[in-house]
């Protein structure tokens, strides 16, 4: 059962046993354990990452008992706080909302609302808030990860961190505007905001940009962590497919994906030898048969079935079921990045083969055609977002930047 701890007293009583055990056993223990190298979970890595490793997948286990261990920002308000420039977005107007996104939203009762986005600047860049761009200046939107269920797009969050990096990394990106897209819930909390809530929100943030800020769709790179790599996808997918349609702006210039939940369905769960299984041990998320993974999925895909994150090229564009039908034809040129000690290394790679297969051109080993794929040996799943995954983070920020500045 998820969340057995989520109600008080029990909550209390659960968590300080945790801290406690944690602080006087665990981490004591974990750094006994790491001082051979021979013990880690890969022989690259310092007793530090070692440590923090195994106490960021202890954090994770214990929030899929009791749930959120602190209230985060959601998309009912702008949270305030120093350097926060947040604004609200309009509604996506029923007219671009058609085809399969239209039943999409009709089955599971969703419509577009308001809701906030923050903007994070330059260090020393002087722009106001919102303002027109520069000659050829390009932007970043910023789609939060955490599957769907958590985080936030405000600049406080653990996941903002990638967007300072590419603020500090990449010359001609002077700021990045990050949405507050509606999280998914489910049992045995609320239900609300299953698929498509997200993409219509994100959806939205890229409206804003065209239309509000007047930034054109060539300069909007679309970038997405983890279930926000699964968004920026969705969102791109969107724009390709209904290109065309009136008042829909043309798709985005470049697609970013960092480490990309693409494959919401159990087809690379039971791979023999597969990083679902095998990896674990070095990451710190769990594999597709965990509860927290069966939780944020049954959340995300609400009234539209299991079948869902099986065959739709939507939600599980890289599932290995033969009944999908997905091709990545007119796709803008995208940059996918993996962690090779990750859970989900082995969709990811999965998604990187269809991108060579219907953009790539051969011309490389790591980079064909449109389609750049970076694979860091022993990066952990969203390792641009740890400050102590260096120098692997930084390595990454690098050739992320040069990659933009080549366009």
């Amino acid at each position: 059962m998820a969340y057995p701890y989520r109600k008080q007293p029990f909550k209390t009583l659960y968590l300080t046993y945790e801290a406690l055990t944690t602080l006087f056993v665990r981490i004591p223990l974990w750094i006994l354990l790491g001082f051979p190298r021979s013990l880690r979970p890969r022989q690259s890595w310092d007793l530090k990452r070692t440590v923090m490793v195994n106490i960021i997948r202890h954090l994770f286990v214990v929030q899929g008992r009791t749930g959120a261990l602190r209230a985060t920002p959601d998309h009912r308000a702008i949270a305030p706080g120093a350097h926060v420039s947040g604004v609200w977005v309009s509604p996506v107007p029923n007219s671009l909302i058609v085809g399969k996104l239209n039943q999409w939203a009709v089955h599971a009762d969703v419509t577009s609302v308001r809701i906030p986005g923050y903007w994070m600047y330059k260090k020393g860049a002087e722009l106001k808030v919102a303002s027109s761009p520069k000659s050829g200046e390009k932007v970043i939107l910023a789609l939060h990860g955490g599957a769907y269920t958590r985080l936030s797009a405000n600049p406080d969050d653990p996941t903002a961190a990638i967007a300072r990096g590419l603020l500090k990394h990449v010359d001609n990106v002077d700021r990045v505007f990050s949405i507050e897209y509606r999280l998914s819930s489910g049992k045995p909390f609320q239900i609300a905001h299953p698929f498509p809530t997200a993409l219509i929100d994100a959806l939205a943030a890229y409206l804003y940009l065209v239309n509000g800020v007047g930034f054109s769709p060539s300069d909007i790179i679309v970038e997405g962590d983890s279930a926000g790599g699964n968004l920026a996808h969705a969102l791109t997918r969107y724009l390709v497919e209904y290109k065309g349609t009136p008042g829909l702006p043309a798709p985005p210039g470049a697609l970013l994906l960092l480490s990309p939940w693409v494959d919401l369905g159990q087809s690379h769960g039971c791979i023999p030898g597969g990083s679902a299984l095998t990896c674990p041990a070095s990451d710190y998320i769990h594999g597709p048969s965990h509860p927290s993974f069966k939780y944020a999925t049954n959340a995300f895909i609400g009234p539209h079935g299991p079948d869902a994150a099986e065959i739709n090229p939507y939600i599980s564009p890289a599932s290995l079921n033969p009944s999908l039908i997905v091709d990545f034809k007119g796709f803008p040129r995208t940059f996918i990045v993996a962690g090779g000690a990750e859970v989900l290394l082995d969709q990811i790679r999965t998604l990187r083969d269809r991108f060579f297969r219907d953009l790539g051109e051969g011309n490389g080993v790591r980079e064909e055609g449109k389609t750049r794929y970076f694979e860091v040996p022993d990066g952990v799943h969203d390792y641009l977002i740890f400050p102590w995954h260096d120098p692997e983070r930084k390595d990454t920020l690098k050739a992320i930047a040069e990659w933009i500045a080549a366009a």
